[in-house]
């Protein structure tokens, strides 16, 4: 099991592979010191170039020392039962005898897809407890609506269906329950191919990509998210809808070929990702954006940071951050990753002014979400540790319990 914090998961793998810190030294090129201030916590994180190379150290995957935290803390407990109410909405009991549908009077295709557009907007504000209420219903919702009508209709139905089962995915990959995404997410694909609308499909699979890149399948993801992108391009270049999801697969190729160590293409590929953005101001809004991937000349920027701090180019996370004004669209969780990647990059240019700064706008945000981020909480304790304590670093390591 995952343990918490980096350095119990290192010194838990180095041990299983019978290594003392020096000999993993030797093994990663990392230096003794370093891998001895993670392991007894006094250093609180790592660049992903740093644990590349003690993941092949250790002949480990990189997710093993990730720790990708999940948004609900598995405590080793039974499920809640709003999260197996998820489960039985998504996975109906098996052998049962089918249920006919009823109830269809007072739903229509409009209410559903606002029904839709409210659970997404709940899981881009990180609101997870709250769409665990909500989405039991918004799938029953969905299949009934699926289920009646003529085949327009029923096409229609799917679609909505496709895009429920799609935001079940999404949400349990956020609850560390990669499983029961991919179930998910299957069902979400079979509905698309059933549905009226031709970028379902790509925008599951670009879901699918995600759950892959939390399992360690890498080369899976890229080759997922490439393949669906090909055909996007070939298809639907030319509306705002089909450059959103070719832009979309894109960035999730590139943190795929990022998480593999090849930063110079994912670069590239992010470099292209944003002149596709630009396009975006030149042709027709969605219909409905809250149901199409998330892609703008915002989200590539924000992406182009995190993969920056990520492979320890600090200098040119905060040039691509530097005056970076979000458009509307921007989800909230998007916001809060930016304001959280310009912080290690502060901290990691020994800049804890700069830091403390970008960590107050993000308690001022995303209180909660701050509180609960094992990021946030290594950037604060790294900076308590530091040589200066400047004013206003107090009050954060007091608002995250930092000891």
């Amino acid at each position: 099991m995952a343990s918490d914090h980096l350095g119990e998961r290192l010194s838990r793998l180095r041990r299983l592979a019978d290594l003392t810190q020096e000999g993993l030294a030797q093994r990663s090129g990392v230096s003794p010191d370093v891998i001895r201030k993670l392991e007894q916590q006094r250093k609180h994180s790592a660049r992903l170039p740093t644990l590349h190379s003690l993941a092949r150290g250790l002949g480990v995957e990189l997710t093993a020392l990730l720790g990708d935290p999940p948004a609900v803390p598995s405590s080793g407990d039974a499920e809640p039962p709003q999260l197996v109410a998820v489960r039985r909405a998504i996975m109906p009991p098996l052998f049962a005898p089918p249920v006919e549908p009823s109830g269809a009077e007072g739903l229509s295709l409009p209410l559903l897809r606002a029904e839709l557009a409210e659970g997404w907007t709940l899981y881009h504000a990180a609101e997870f407890g709250r769409l665990m209420e909500a989405l039991p219903g918004i799938i029953a919702d969905a299949r009934l609506v699926a289920a009646v009508g003529n085949p327009e209709q029923r096409a229609a139905g799917q679609a909505a269906l496709g895009k429920a089962l799609q935001l079940g995915g999404h949400l349990a990959i956020r609850l560390g329950k990669t499983d029961l995404a991919l179930s998910a997410l299957e069902r979400a694909f079979a509905a698309a191919g059933d549905s009226s609308d031709p970028l379902l499909a790509p925008m599951v699979s670009n879901s699918v990509a995600w759950a892959y890149q939390r399992q360690a399948r890498l080369d899976d993801a890229t080759n997922l998210a490439v393949h669906a992108a090909d055909g996007v391009e070939r298809e639907h270049a030319n509306t705002s809808e089909g450059v959103r999801v070719w832009g979309a697969l894109l960035m999730s190729a590139a943190t795929s070929y990022a998480r593999s160590d090849d930063y110079e293409t994912a670069n590239d590929m992010m470099v292209t990702a944003a002149t596709a953005a630009k396009r975006l101001t030149k042709l027709p809004p969605p219909v409905d954006g809250k149901l199409v991937s998330v892609f703008s000349t915002s989200s590539v920027r924000i992406e182009r940071v995190r993969l920056a701090v990520q492979h320890e180019r600090p200098e040119e996370a905060l040039k691509l951050a530097k005056g970076m004004r979000l458009s509307a669209d921007t989800p909230p969780s998007w916001r809060t990753w930016l304001l959280l990647d310009v912080a290690r990059a502060h901290t990691d240019m020994g800049d804890a002014v700069g830091a403390i700064t970008a960590l107050n706008k993000l308690r001022e945000i995303a209180p909660g979400w701050m509180r609960h981020h094992t990021l946030a909480v290594a950037i604060v304790t790294d900076l308590w540790a530091g040589p200066s304590r400047p004013p206003g670093l107090r009050k954060l390591v007091k608002f995250l319990g930092v000891a």
